[in-house]
């Protein structure tokens, strides 16, 4: 049985729009007008009116973190409450009535400094205490590379002023005692001692999450999800595919640290490709600095509001050089996060070894975020053929500090039309729960390069068309997990995933294309949401 669908705005990936389309055995068969489509009608066929509303594909964040985004949803919801230092602590100790939200610890997400209006610092221990002494409490910063702790955490973790901090992380100190602050790789310090979710709740977070994206209109994501066991959770995976729940086209950038792990999972049959369109294995996943709001992203100088640091490497040129050499020379796709200026020559010095060594035509290696650039460095990447994993919706809140953060860097970062212009194929996504996993959000970042409130442009030559925006989260998705021929387009034969908005985008102001409403989603043509 057939779904006709009739009297649309049907952005297909070309200029001009259709009206009408229809689905079978979940892809498209027919895209055009529709008169041609009612033509094609069958008796028990099913014909769908979407009274005018704009159609594009489903949108495809091409970096987030599912699970993540599944345990957010449980956490207490800081972003809320970041205006002031005195709203997050009054907010988090009434979430705290109820008692530890997390096996045993409080924790909430989505905290910002640079929003506080009644203090200019991140939380502290002390900060947290007033949300409770008694079990430990532990607040992430809106970006995750960052977290605070209360005093009753630092007990239980035993840290001391005498505590080394891990390679690629810093422990806070404040008057030569611990002050409950953890940075990149010592928060793992923390998770340490939280015990490990079981396979049953992963699935719920799963479900969760899928449920969310849905709602965004997002049908595919590349997600990174390996901070707890693998195998679990490509179990869990599985499992809901098998069962017909899972709702989202997941491609798992596979995070992994040194070679040993790594050699481990390829071993093991594991490889960029494997799997089918529900859920497959995508890229190697690394996250190599920290973030730009913590001033933990890693740059080539210190940072120009504050010249005690460049921020942290979490790894060693040693072991990029082989995590890369050894994932690029066994087939695998590498994705890495690199947000400072100073990370990127470190990543993209290791690709450049790896493709030497092992040279291969069309190995789609990404940088994640690629914010903090250099002009000599775009052109390194566009000769590497790199592909760009971008977050558009950053700009919402990195226009405001850019320019205080780096300095005159600020006027090549985030150049990401730029490496469009110079032949790189540039993907979109939100790196939810660092953001909302809402691609209208992202859309509308990209073609005014202002925040979503209003205000100055930053560096407006770098605005996408809205078809530019519109395919970064859809077609260019597609490129980066090398499935451009099989979604990512309405077109005849291609998975029947899309999204029905309530307004056509094209007609829409640019400023108010985060408020279009998501009026359904279809996942190979089965309504997931709407």
């Amino acid at each position: 049985m057939k779904k006709i669908f009739v009297n649309g705005q049907v952005y297909t990936g070309e200029p001009a729009l259709a009206s009408a389309f229809a689905v079978e055995d979940g892809l498209f068969t027919f895209v055009g007008d529709e008169d041609a489509a009612r033509a094609l009608a069958k008796p028990g066929d099913e014909i769908i009116n979407l009274a005018g509303r704009f159609v594009c594909p489903g949108f495809n964040d091409s970096h987030m973190h599912l699970l993540s985004c599944g345990l957010a949803l449980r956490r207490a919801k800081l972003n809320e409450h970041t205006g002031s230092l005195r709203d997050l602590v009054d907010y988090f100790r009434d979430f705290a009535k109820d008692g530890p939200n997390e096996r045993g610890w409080l924790v909430g997400r989505g905290w910002n400094q640079d929003y506080f209006t009644d203090v200019h610092r991140m939380p502290n221990r002390y900060d947290l205490d007033e949300v409770s002494r008694e079990y430990p409490v532990a607040a992430v910063r809106c970006c995750g590379h960052c977290a605070a702790v209360n005093s009753k955490a630092l007990e239980l973790l035993g840290i001391t002023a005498e505590t080394p901090a891990p390679e690629g992380g810093e422990i806070g100190l404040e008057g030569g005692q611990p002050d409950g602050r953890f940075y990149d790789a010592a928060m793992d310090l923390i998770w340490a001692a939280v015990p490990e979710v079981g396979k049953e709740d992963v699935k719920d977070m799963i479900r969760a999450a899928c449920r969310r994206f849905n709602a965004c209109g997002v049908t595919s994501c590349q997600t990174d999800d390996y901070a707890t066991d693998w195998r679990m959770v490509n179990e869990a995976y599985r499992e809901l595919r098998e069962a017909g729940e899972l709702t989202v086209r997941v491609n798992e950038q596979c995070n992994f640290r040194d070679v040993d792990s790594l050699a481990a999972f390829i071993a093991e049959g594991h490889v960029t490709g494997e799997g089918d369109h529900l859920f497959r294995i995508g890229p190697l996943k690394m996250v190599a600095d920290g973030s730009l709001g913590g001033r933990t992203a890693y740059l080539s100088r210190p940072y120009s509001d504050d010249p005690t640091t460049r921020g942290l490497m979490l790894f060693s040129q040693k072991t990029l050089d082989e995590v890369i050499g050894y994932a690029n020379a066994h087939g695998m796709q590498v994705a890495v996060h690199a947000i400072g200026d100073g990370c990127l020559d470190a990543v993209l010095d290791a690709v450049e070894k790896a493709l030497i060594a092992h040279p291969r035509q069309d190995h789609r290696h990404g940088i994640v975020h690629c914010q903090i650039t250099r002009p000599d460095q775009l052109e390194r990447m566009a000769r590497l053929r790199m592909h760009i994993y971008a977050q558009t919706i950053f700009i919402d809140y990195d226009s405001r500090i850019v320019r205080d953060r780096v300095g005159d860097m600020a006027s090549s970062s985030y150049s990401w039309k730029t490496l469009m212009q110079m032949g790189l194929t540039v993907s979109n996504g939100t790196d939810c729960p660092v953001e909302l996993p809402d691609a209208l959000r992202g859309i509308q970042c990209a073609v005014t390069r202002a925040p979503l409130m209003g205000g100055e442009a930053y560096l407006p030559e770098e605005a996408f068309t809205l078809r530019e925006a519109i395919d970064s989260y859809t077609s260019a998705g597609a490129m980066a997990s090398f499935e451009e021929n099989v979604k990512g387009k309405i077109q005849p034969g291609m998975l029947a995933d899309f999204v029905v908005l309530e307004k056509n985008l094209f007609d829409a102001p640019q400023d108010e294309i985060s408020r279009v409403r998501v009026c359904g989603t279809w996942l190979g043509g089965e309504k997931v949401f709407g």
